[in-house]
């Protein structure tokens, strides 16, 4: 008898400023959810542009909280993550509210009424097949130009041949300065909404996803050192001085025991911010190398094979194209993926660091439709320069 996996557990990003409510919230539904409690609305807005993966949002709906509201629901890849807010008592003009910001649901601070988890998941499950059907829709045919493709070849091939000492000293940097593989790969969709493996130089140390848990220390906003993650299953104090063998207090979060008392306290100390003054993931040889965009060069094995093209919109990652499958969006697929475009040329051009993710939409839709020999050649001269202005990314 085959066994059946069970499913993931959403991934919520919770806000609560009441303690108790929030201690409550995840008691009542640490079992059933994967909870991530944040401080502020800002913080939640930060954890969405990390790309957090968050199957949906539970916020408050306050005169504080809208401004961020607004801001998740005019960006194109989060507008489609569900909203559910909470208010202490419930109203027929708080419900209209919800509807005019674009929640899918209201549910009272306590969740005494209504069925959380049932509701998620509705939402959810609506919203993956949506999804479904656009990006099955998706998978158009894009056909590239004889020209283009000819110059791909020519312009990659004639790249690797004469840059192949530099790529075999790149390789030897990176082997005899951190162990792990000298390749890292990542999926991206491209041209037609096809997905592909873009070719990188791995910058990065082995298992770096796994060390944002302890990179709390080097949080230039934290009031005080972070407490270490085995600091939250040890006994408290209180615990501790009645002579019991576990924790009397315990919360389940994110699938592991975590004692209350302590939990309460590394909340208080936590800062709402985090920046990194000197990211301890990357690799001597790779900062060189991403200050030096040499880490970039494998990805013309990917122009060779034909994954992508010189010029073109750049491949996006997995979780930023899933939410670009609506009409509106899914223009920007229908044109070649490449490894400079118009939106990289246009913004150094013109001195815009602030380019909004609709602008950048914006310029690979006019690109997808209207790019021609001229227009590529315009780009390609236009990047070399680009290359040398300083941009704080």
């Amino acid at each position: 008898m085959s066994s059946i996996n069970p499913l993931p557990l959403l991934r919520i990003l919770y806000l609560e400023e009441d303690t108790k409510l929030e201690i409550q919230f995840i008691r009542t539904f640490s079992t059933q959810l994967n909870i991530r409690p944040v401080q502020s609305a800002e913080d939640m807005l930060s954890a969405l542009l990390d790309h957090y993966p968050a199957d949906a949002i539970v916020i408050p709906i306050t005169d504080e909280t809208l401004e961020v509201v607004k801001q998740i629901r005019s960006t194109p890849w989060l507008r489609p993550i569900p909203i559910i807010f909470t208010a202490p008592v419930l109203s027929r003009s708080l419900i209209e509210r919800t509807i005019q910001l674009g929640g899918q649901e209201i549910f009272p601070s306590d969740f005494s009424r209504g069925d959380l988890v049932e509701r998620l998941n509705y939402f959810v499950r609506k919203q993956q097949l949506q999804k479904l059907s656009a990006a099955e829709a998706a998978h158009f045919e894009v056909r590239i130009p004889w020209w283009k493709r000819g110059i791909d070849l020519l312009a990659s091939g004639l790249a690797i041949l004469l840059l192949s000492p530099l790529l075999l000293l790149v390789v030897i940097l990176i082997k005899i300065d951190s162990k792990g593989p000298i390749i890292y790969l990542s999926k991206r969709v491209g041209a037609g909404y096809k997905v592909f493996s873009l070719i990188k130089f791995r910058t990065m140390r082995t298992g770096a996803d796994a060390m944002i848990k302890d990179m709390a220390a080097f949080n230039m906003y934290d009031k005080e050192p972070a407490p270490k993650a085995s600091s939250l299953i040890e006994l408290c104090e209180e615990c501790k001085l009645a002579n019991y063998k576990t924790c009397q207090q315990i919360l389940f979060l994110d699938r592991q025991e975590v004692c209350e008392k302590t939990y309460l306290q590394a909340r208080h100390n936590k800062a709402a911010f985090m920046k990194f003054g000197n990211d301890p993931r990357i690799t001597r040889i790779g900062r060189f190398l991403r200050n030096t965009s040499l880490d970039e060069l494998p990805q013309l094995i990917n122009i060779f094979r034909g994954d992508m093209s010189l010029v073109g919109n750049r491949p996006l990652p997995l979780y930023e194209a899933e939410k670009l499958t609506s009409d509106e969006y899914i223009l920007r697929f229908s044109g070649p993926a490449g490894l400079t475009g118009l939106w990289q040329v246009t913004k150094r051009g013109k001195g815009k660091q602030d380019m909004s993710e609709e602008e950048r939409m914006q310029l690979d839709i006019i690109y997808a439709q209207q790019y021609s020999f001229w227009m590529d050649m315009k780009i390609m001269f236009k990047t070399v320069p680009a290359l040398f202005q300083s941009e704080n990314v």
